[in-house]
C-alpha cells in the first residue's frame, strides 16, 4: 500500500516496526510490512526513526508538491544499478535501435488510447460515430509514427509533431466522455484550468513517481532520455517511459467523472487555474489506488497494476546487458518494455 499524508500537521515516527501516525488527537498504526512507498503531500512532520525504518524496509519517501509533481524522496542508498546498464543506455540513446526503442513506447501509448476509446464506444453508443472518427484518426497517426526510420536525434520533432497530433486527436475523444459541466477545452498544466485536467495531472504526479522508483531500483538512469532530450535536472527517462502507462490516469479519472464522483467543493480557485484541496485528493487516490492495486494477467503472471511497471524496467535493464531469460524472451506482452 502507498501511505498517503495530507492532513496538515501529520507527524509520523517509529514505534518497534510500525509507522505511528498522528493529527492532532488522532493516532493509527500502519505495519512497515504493508507500506510500499510514503507519499508526502502538505506539511508533515517525520521524525528520524521513522525515515530510518523506511530505509531498512526499503520504502520510499516522496514528496509531491500542490499539483502533485514529486520534488523530493528518501530512500536507500542500494539501489539495483549497475555500471554496463547506464552505458548501454547512453549508448543506445543516440542509434538506429534507440529510435525503435523509442518508437514501441509511444505507439504503445497510443495503442493504449485506441483501445480505451473502443471499449468507451462500446458503453456509449450515442456517441458511436464521432468517436469512430477520432479512433480511425488515431489509428493513421500511429501508423504514420511507426513509420518513422532514422537517426534519433534527426528525427525527434518529427516523432513530436506526430505524437502532439495525436494527442489533440485523443483528448478531443476524451471530452466527449465527460458531462458537458466538465468538459475542457484543451490540456492545460500547473496550473489546471479546469477540474478534469485538475485530476489528470494529479494522477500524473503520482505515477512520475512510480516511475522514477521502478527505474532506479532497476539500475537506469532516470536522467538520461530517449525522446525527451536531456536538460539540467530533468528525469528524461521518467517522461518516456511515462507514455505507457499514462492510460491508467486516464481511465481513473474518466471513471470518476462516469460514477458521478466528481465534485465542484473537490477543488480550490487559484490565480489562475484550480487545485485539488484534501477532499479532492482522498476521492481521487482512493479510486486511483485500487485501480492501481488491481491484479492483472501480464506476461504470463498474476501481478498487480503498479508492479508491471518495475517488472517492465528490470526485464528493459536486462535485455540491453543481454541478462534476458529465456522465459522473459518468450513470454507474451509489449516489446522492448
Amino acid at each position: 500500500m502507498d501511505l498517503i499524508l495530507t492532513t496538515f500537521g501529520t507527524y509520523l515516527h517509529r514505534q518497534g516496526e510500525m509507522f505511528l501516525i498522528k493529527i492532532k488527537d488522532q493516532k493509527q498504526e500502519v505495519s512497515s510490512r504493508k507500506v510500499r512507498s510514503i507519499l508526502i503531500t502538505t506539511g508533515a512532520s517525520l521524525s528520524t526513526d521513522a525515515i530510518q525504518l523506511a530505509v531498512e524496509k526499503n520504502i520510499d519517501i516522496v514528496f509531491l508538491d500542490q499539483f502533485g509533481h514529486p520534488y523530493g524522496r528518501v530512500w536507500h542508498g542500494r539501489p539495483g544499478s549497475t555500471t554496463a546498464i547506464r552505458r548501454e543506455q547512453l549508448r543506445l540513446a543516440d542509434t538506429e535501435a534507440g529510435l525503435r526503442l523509442a518508437l514501441s513506447w509511444l505507439t504503445r501509448k497510443v495503442d493504449n488510447q485506441i483501445e480505451f476509446l473502443r471499449e468507451a464506444r462500446q458503453r456509449r453508443t450515442r456517441l458511436s460515430a464521432q468517436l469512430t472518427d477520432k479512433i480511425t484518426a488515431l489509428t493513421a497517426q500511429r501508423t504514420s509514427l511507426e513509420g518513422i526510420t532514422g537517426d534519433l536525434e534527426e528525427r525527434r520533432e518529427t516523432i513530436m509533431g506526430f505524437e502532439g497530433r495525436a494527442g489533440r486527436t485523443y483528448w478531443e475523444a476524451v471530452n466527449l466522455l465527460l458531462p458537458e459541466d466538465f468538459q475542457f477545452s484543451a490540456r492545460s498544466r500547473n496550473p489546471a484550468k479546469d477540474e478534469f485536467n485538475c485530476l489528470l495531472n494529479y494522477s500524473y504526479g503520482v505515477l512520475y513517481s512510480t516511475v522514477e522508483r521502478a527505474c532506479i531500483l532497476a539500475g537506469l538512469d532516470p536522467y538520461v532520455g530517449f525522446v525527451h532530450t536531456d536538460h539540467y535536472q530533468k528525469k528524461s527517462l521518467v517522461f518516456d517511459l511515462i507514455e505507457c502507462y499514462r492510460i491508467w490516469a486516464d481511465e481513473s479519472v474518466v471513471g470518476l467523472f462516469a460514477a458521478r464522483k466528481v465534485k465542484q467543493d473537490m477543488f480550490d480557485p487559484l490565480q489562475n487555474g484550480l487545485i485539488l484541496n484534501k477532499q479532492g485528493k482522498a476521492v481521487l487516490m482512493e479510486r486511483f489506488g485500487e485501480y492501481l492495486d488491481e491484479t492483472i494477467r501480464y506476461r504470463n503472471r498474476n501481478i498487480k497494476r503498479r508492479d508491471t511497471v518495475q517488472l517492465d524496467c528490470h526485464r528493459l535493464a536486462n535485455e540491453w546487458i543481454g541478462r534476458l531469460s529465456d522465459e522473459d524472451d518468450s513470454d507474451t506482452g509489449v516489446d522492448h518494455l
